[in-house]
């Protein structure tokens, strides 16, 4: 078997690679290579190049769309400063926290190289916990929490074999209190609220324990209630979860533990209090994700009735879409199918106020000292940490970004169709723009279909730089919320129950149809591409149907079975609702898997996967390509080591983004602009020509 895996160094830059022009004809050989695109024309009524779609030369590069440090959040206020993570491209990917103080003076407070994340519920959050001045820390290689104070070396604080998140300030006693979840003993890991010594490594000691997951600690500003979530296998944090509260004895210990509310079903999530003490916290009850709060008579009320979700599935600890502005008003974010705005709320009369609402995502809202922050990404190329300041809000700070030409950039349409059973969905639809170029005469731009992953993502309006790097060089993108998707109520999220690996394929099928049928893309060269859940849609839709051309996996379920029983603790019963209980009895994860259907695949396809992923094992990827090889299907096959579920190095995420242009190049028969290096594409000759 002859496979690529790339192994870089942070420094070096994949540009660099020389191939003899021997080689090059021999590649060419090899892989096909169709007639040269035309000799470059201009369009004499528009003055324009004249060039096939996909081979236009776009000013964003791939170092554009990874190269810079822009992924940040975690926001917290403490003493007057603002603290928040933040990755950094020069040390791949690793994160550390940054210091905002007043006056913009920022300061790294956590350097990259301790690499901050924590692993609680696999996917982590709310690693971290900033008191006075020192900041407590989960480092990423071990899962120790750590201590940094000034003019100390950090202290790890908790046991080996334990993970920490969602930390609070426990006054009583100088402790601090944490989700665990402990790794230490036989079979399935244990998760428990723990309150730990702030000085010195410690067992700590367990305040709640017996649930199978645990999150949203949060103390009351009396000081005198601990309230927090929990749920029980099989749901997700977004299906049914129970709401909390115990007291809180004068020597810091927790009695009287009650649930509220037991009568109510759905997700709760993200409780507060106010600073009243009134306990406030968000519910789908009613589909919609709305604020409630229990009243002094300990009576349930909805403070907003809207259609739209005032949260997100918690695949992270630590969300926050409200926050007091005073004891009688909330600053609360919310998306109404795909877009997002802030409002304020006044309590005590129930009327709102619009503050911004040209917001692709706004999360992290939180109160400072000096008024109510957030971390926004507009619909425009701008994001950062942002302030309110009266019905408005104002930039106070953003991470280096590469500029991006407004000319070139493809503005999102709205389209919304119907499903197979009725029911609608959405998508974002980015049309081929670039100001130095038209296609040739007659043809219209091919469509790569953009699939989330989860499958409880969501694709958003905020301003995405990969899918401008695709539209500037003559692809349209359609960013696809297939049934399933966040964003549109609980009925939609579970819409996708029972039907996973079928109802998400038919939508993206149906999709790239609708598009066809309306003479946007051309029907004979559509794509998709996806990541782990969106990779499942992508292994299916060319397993099932032959509608679309080519496809991309990104550490792509290919396997259902092996899925459900390697499946770590968070979504070990995840399967259980998203194909159907006894599924494994009934062959229904055989029937959906697209390993066990190969033969029906024909397209070309590219498979992307992390070396150490522990979700989709490598060798998962290694078999779909080994099968597709040895039936003759061009495939191509690059393995990142060191690399785990998602890309996180950005030296890796531009190398992974350049092969899928080449590849696209191969399939589509048009020659990407620029110096983009070969990719090896076996049984490249079967190639169909354009």
């Amino acid at each position: 078997m002859m496979t690529f895996i790339w192994k870089q160094e942070p420094t070096v830059r994949h540009h660099f690679y020389f191939i003899p022009l021997l080689s090059l004809l021999l590649l060419c050989l090899l892989t096909a290579c169709g007639k040269p695109d035309p000799v470059e024309t201009i369009d004499k009524r528009s003055g324009l190049k004249v060039a096939a779609y996909g081979s236009w030369l776009s000013p964003i590069t791939a170092e554009d769309v990874y190269g810079l440090s822009d992924d940040f959040g975690e926001l917290q206020s403490v003493n007057g400063a603002l603290y928040f993570v933040q990755s950094d491209s020069s040390a791949q990917g690793k994160i550390g926290i940054k210091r905002l103080e007043t006056g913009a003076n920022l300061i790294d407070a956590v350097s990259s190289a301790f690499d901050v994340r924590s692993t609680v519920h696999e996917y982590g959050g709310s690693p971290f916990l900033g008191i006075g001045q020192s900041i407590f820390a989960s480092k990423a290689e071990d899962q120790l929490l750590y201590r940094f104070a000034p003019n100390q070396v950090p202290v790890p604080l908790t046991p080996a074999g334990t993970r920490h998140g969602d930390c609070i300030s426990y006054p009583k006693g100088s402790r601090i209190i944490c989700v665990r979840e402990d790794h230490r003993g036989e079979g399935e890991s244990v998760t428990s609220l723990v309150a730990l010594n702030l000085n010195f490594s410690n067992e700590g000691e367990t305040m709640v324990i017996g649930a199978d997951f645990y999150s949203s600690p949060k103390i009351s500003s009396a000081q005198n209630h601990l309230v927090w979530i929990s749920w029980q296998h099989p749901n997700m944090p977004w299906d049914n979860t129970q709401l909390w509260i115990g007291d809180i004895e004068p020597k810091g210990g927790l009695k009287n533990a009650r649930r509220l509310i037991p009568d109510k079903q759905g997700s709760i999530t993200q409780p507060l209090f106010s600073p009243a003490g009134v306990l406030y916290f968000v519910a789908d009850f009613d589909n919609w994700w709305n604020l409630y709060r229990i009243n002094p008579e300990g009576e349930l009320e909805q403070v907003l009735d809207k259609d739209a979700e005032f949260a997100v599935p918690d695949w992270k600890l630590g969300n926050h879409n409200y926050a007091f502005e005073s004891d009688n008003i909330i600053i609360a974010s919310y998306s109404d199918k795909g877009k997002a705005s802030l409002i304020r709320i006044f309590l005590d009369t129930g009327i709102t106020e619009s503050i911004a609402v040209d917001f692709g995502e706004i999360s992290q809202v939180v109160k400072g000292e000096e008024g109510i922050y957030f971390v926004g990404a507009k619909v425009t190329p701008e994001k950062g940490i942002y302030k309110v300041k009266g019905r408005g809000v104002a930039l106070i700070y953003s991470p280096e970004l590469a500029t991006v030409d407004p000319n070139y950039i493809s503005r999102a349409v709205s389209v919304s169709l119907k499903s197979t059973d009725g029911v609608t969905i959405y998508g974002y639809f980015y049309g081929a723009r670039n100001p130095d170029f038209i296609g040739l005469s007659g043809s219209i731009p091919p469509l790569l279909v953009m699939l989330h992953g989860g499958p409880t993502a969501k694709a958003s309006l905020a301003f995405r730089r990969d899918i401008q790097y695709w539209t500037s060089r003559g692809f349209a993108v359609l960013d696809l919320n297939y049934r399933g998707s966040s964003g549109f109520g609980r009925e939609y999220r579970q819409s996708l129950y029972g039907k996973w690996g079928v109802a998400d394929v038919e939508d993206a099928v149906r999709a790239a149809g609708y598009l066809v049928n309306k003479g946007w893309v051309d029907g004979t060269k559509l794509a998709m591409r996806g990541a782990n859940a969106g990779g499942l849609t992508v292994l299916s839709a060319l397993v099932f149907y032959d509608t679309f051309k080519a496809g991309v996996s990104y550490a792509g379920i290919s396997d259902m079975e092996v899925l459900s029983r390697d499946a770590h603790k968070f979504e070990s019963s995840y399967l259980e609702l998203l194909v159907g209980k006894n599924s494994a009895e009934n062959n229904l994860y055989r029937e959906r898997s697209p390993l066990y259907h190969l033969d029906r695949l024909n397209e070309p396809l590219l498979l992307i996967q992390g070396g150490d992923d522990t979700v989709v094992l490598a060798k998962q990827s290694i078999e779909v390509f080994n099968q597709l090889k040895a039936r003759g299907v061009p495939v191509a096959y690059l393995e990142f080591e060191g690399e785990g579920h998602s890309l996180r190095d950005p030296v890796n995420q531009m190398i992974a983004i350049e092969a899928e242009l080449y590849f696209y190049g191969k399939v589509f028969g048009f020659t990407p602009a620029g110096d983009i290096p070969a990719l090896k594409i076996d049984n490249a000759h079967r190639l169909k020509k354009h």
